[in-house]
């Protein structure tokens, strides 16, 4: 049973720090993939701007490898503006075999790697286009792509043409040579205009999502602050009211160690504490001290039962209450036994306090069940204005005073008297 328990326990602390940071793991997972897509994005741009500069300067290569063999006859310049022009065909397959339906993947990955692409970057060229080819940037710089795909198709048949004549011996026609050379440039030049403004779309476009995706990350590192503040002072205000809930859970045990639970008055032990410390002031001031039975207590618990004898003694408690001066202390010491301090009262104001007490009673009419009690008290008063008396010496005096009230006839103040006290032994009386 203890194993379980402790295992519990240890199941509700561990789902308790799950649900504490992943607010939290949450928010550093998101940052992560925004770091790591940031990344990817900007890294396949990057591959997409070496990879023109490639596809450019291929083509650069192959108009001037096609003008040197156009000019010497040199069947080697012809081998070398073929591989030159291998790579944007290469680049132009791999586009192509992206727009298929499906995709060619395959197909695509062989033709990056023929436009002279690293093998690294050619992930990145597929992942980009796939997913980001209807964005703004990249549409418009496929769009400069595509245009240069007739201008690479007059190139190609350009330079089979020029072979075909080459192999019937050099072209001796300065006219013929001039236009074929003319065309070449026209072509290079068209080929540069394009490429720049492909170069130019991705520049753009590269600066415009490392400008996102920094302000993306910079929302993300916001929300991971506000969230640990909220987060924090979610904690604080947690520990403030489980602190509130400790600091009210010790009030009310401390209350219930000083208080009768059923009148809410002071308890015996708060009474002898409170009464101790009066006493140490007697130097300075006399202290009256009053104990107080309640007359016809048993009769009501014998012919109502003990909820009326209940009742009756809170509404004892308000009475006692009602008219006490704002220093006095009132307590039930136990059963019908109620007690009350006096500080700085004199024995004059003590039997004056006493005796309206007294009369109070008798005006109180208790009712239960359509019957009718009148209640009296017995009250014993001590005044006490030597400084040595203590504790047991003063509770013994009031007894003795509130016992003398009894055989006296009840519903009386009896003040007590040192010879009284000791002809008495409180301890012995029965009380009815």
């Amino acid at each position: 049973m203890f194993r379980r328990t402790v295992a519990s326990m240890k199941e509700r602390s561990f789902l308790h720090v799950i649900k504490l940071v992943s607010p939290f793991v949450a928010v550093a997972l998101l940052q992560a993939l925004l770091a790591i897509g940031s990344l990817e994005v900007l890294s396949s741009v990057r591959a997409y701007v070496a990879g023109e500069a490639l596809w450019s300067r291929a083509q650069k290569n192959a108009v001037y490898d096609l003008d040197l063999y156009l000019h010497s006859g040199d069947r080697t310049f012809f081998d070398q503006y073929q591989d030159a022009l291998a790579v944007p065909i290469g680049d132009k397959f791999a586009r192509r075999a992206l727009e298929r339906q499906p995709e060619d993947l395959d197909a695509a990955s062989h033709g990056f790697l023929q436009g002279g692409n690293h093998p690294d970057d050619v992930p990145g060229l597929i992942w980009l286009y796939r997913y980001f080819h209807h964005v703004s940037f990249m549409d418009a710089a496929i769009q400069h792509w595509v245009a240069t795909d007739p201008m690479l198709l007059e190139l190609t048949i350009f330079g089979e043409a020029i072979d075909t004549e080459m192999k019937q011996g050099p072209i001796r026609d300065e006219q013929r040579l001039r236009f074929l050379t003319s065309r070449l440039h026209e072509l290079n030049s068209q080929f540069t205009e394009r490429a720049d403004r492909f170069s130019a779309v991705l520049g753009e476009g590269s600066r415009t999502i490392k400008v996102l995706l920094t302000l993306a990350n910079l929302a993300a590192a916001g929300t991971l602050i506000l969230l640990m503040v909220w987060r924090i002072r979610r904690l604080v205000q947690q520990r403030e009211a489980f602190e509130n809930a400790l600091k009210a859970e010790k009030e009310r045990l401390s209350w219930q160690a000083t208080h009768d639970a059923m009148t809410g008055l002071a308890n015996r032990r708060d009474f002898e504490v409170r009464l101790e410390h009066e006493l140490g002031e007697v130097g300075r001031a006399p202290l009256a001290l009053i104990l107080l039975d309640l007359d016809q207590f048993k009769a009501v618990n014998d012919s109502c039962g003990h909820l009326a004898g209940d009742r009756l003694l809170c509404d004892i408690a308000r009475l006692l209450q009602k008219d006490r001066r704002p220093h006095d202390h009132v307590a039930r010491l136990g059963g019908d036994e109620f007690g009350i301090i006096l500080p700085r009262c004199t024995p004059y104001d003590g039997v004056d306090i006493a005796e309206r007490l007294r009369r109070s009673f008798e005006l109180f009419a208790f009712s239960w069940d359509d019957r009718s009690f009148a209640v009296t008290a017995s009250i014993g008063l001590a005044c006490i204005s030597d400084a040595t008396i203590g504790l047991e010496e003063a509770l013994r005096q009031a007894d003795a005073a509130c016992y003398g009230a009894k055989q006296k006839g009840r519903n009386r103040v009896q003040v007590y008297h040192a010879s009284e006290g000791a002809q008495t032994d409180p301890r012995r009386r029965q009380v009815a």
